[in-house]
């Protein structure tokens, strides 16, 4: 079967702009940042005080009460999302489409927050966890729930590369699609990190913003962590013509590599490879595209190094693509921030508006981009990509398109 042209037609998103994909791209686009003292976590618990929390979020709107038990935070956030994401496709999952349909999730942490409270009370002298703990912990316990509840036996797994999780799930998919293994895919990632030990392992990094985020700026800080869930709906692009559905863009290409360099240190000729290669696997010129949806992390080491690989790859048109970092707003939500990020790209894709790098104050010559900063631009472009670059040295880059 010769390749085939892979539409999204569902979008959905749990994230601390709301529960919605709508809530999302209406924060996002404005240039309205959620990130916000934290409430889900004790005060004192750690350094920092700021984060991009799903703090509206309650379990008990989407799930009864026992339903709600047997899924961790970041489980409960990937089937919320996946439901919205399917309604808006139009698409009713029958025994036969399940049966021709994939599921593909990310995940960095997986239940941190069930894993959490059981060890703790283990550790102050209880001696036992419940048994639900592995069930809830599980890194693939989203896709799991979100198969049973849509009766889809295709392939169904879970992809951890720490914060490349989500790209290198909806890359995967979009492959399936593509090649005809299967007929559609569900695909993004969840994030729920806000677990007291979890974060006292972020705080002993280093690299977290005592403030805000303010990725490509001269002064940031450093990241702000945030959570949430990302899934987008993918079928072939004639298949959703002939249904009359809303298209939000194709998905062209997709490229990964490896650094093989350092465990946390990024490398700029790693992400300049998987960047080359996903524009290789759309056949799209780096002159296309219009926009980038930068991995941003508001660090001194991603943001110059990300820079770097940027003008490598695109040559003088560096200075002429918009670049920005949503992450500015929605946080960074470590293995569900590339789905969060294709859900901005696509959006933005469609919509004739690029998102902005909020919290801007200073450029930085170590950067040298264009940056949209604090305010989002209109622009009509053809063709857009999303980074996402993992410790590890793990890096998986999605190209976009208009239909």
């Amino acid at each position: 079967m010769s390749a085939r042209r892979v539409a999204v037609t569902g979008i959905g998103v749990v994230s601390a702009f709301g529960d919605s994909f709508g809530e999302f791209w209406t924060g996002v686009a404005t240039g309205v940042s959620a990130i916000r003292p934290m409430t889900l976590t004790p005060p004192g618990t750690v350094k920092f005080l700021n984060a991009a929390e799903a703090a509206a979020f309650n379990p008990l709107r989407y799930f009864d009460e026992k339903e709600a038990g047997f899924l961790d935070r970041f489980a409960q956030f990937a089937v919320v999302a996946a439901r919205e994401a399917i309604a808006a496709s139009g698409l009713k999952i029958g025994a036969a489409l399940g049966r021709h349909c994939a599921i593909v999730t990310g995940s960095s942490a997986g239940g941190q927050i069930t894993k959490d409270a059981n060890f703790k009370s283990f550790y102050a002298g209880n001696g036992r966890v419940s048994p639900l703990t592995i069930p809830l912990v599980m890194d693939n316990a989203g896709a799991s729930r979100i198969s049973r509840e849509f009766g889809i036996t295709g392939p169904t797994y879970t992809v951890s590369t720490a914060c490349s999780s989500a790209n290198h799930a909806i890359g995967q998919a979009f492959w399936m699609v593509r090649s005809g293994a299967v007929e559609m895919a569900i695909a993004g990632g969840s994030e729920a990190p806000f677990a007291p030990g979890f974060l006292k392992a972020w705080e002993a990094m280093r690299v977290v913003s005592p403030d805000t985020c303010r990725p490509f700026s001269l002064g940031r800080r450093g990241l702000i962590l945030g959570e949430g869930a990302g899934m987008l709906v993918l079928e072939p692009l004639e298949a959703a013509r002939s249904r009359g559905e809303q298209i939000w863009g194709e998905i062209a290409g997709f490229g990964m590599s490896s650094d093989a360099h350092h465990l946390t240190q990024p490398l700029a000729e790693g992400a300049a490879l998987a960047m080359r290669n996903a524009l290789e696997d759309a056949g799209i010129a780096a002159e296309a595209v219009g926009y980038i949806n930068a991995h941003g992390t508001g660090t001194q080491a991603n943001d110059a190094t990300e820079a770097e690989a940027i003008r490598a790859v695109f040559g003088t048109h560096a200075r002429r693509v918009a670049v920005s970092s949503t992450k500015s707003m929605h946080g960074h939500a470590l293995g569900a921030a590339g789905a969060l990020e294709a859900a901005a790209t696509l959006a933005a894709l469609r919509g004739g508006m690029i998102p902005p790098t909020a919290n801007f104050v200073e450029p930085d010559p170590a950067c040298g981009l264009d940056v949209v900063p604090n305010h989002a631009r209109p622009a009509e472009f053809e063709a857009a990509m999303s980074n996402s670059f993992a410790f590890g040295g793990l890096n998986a880059v999605l190209v976009f398109r208009r239909p």
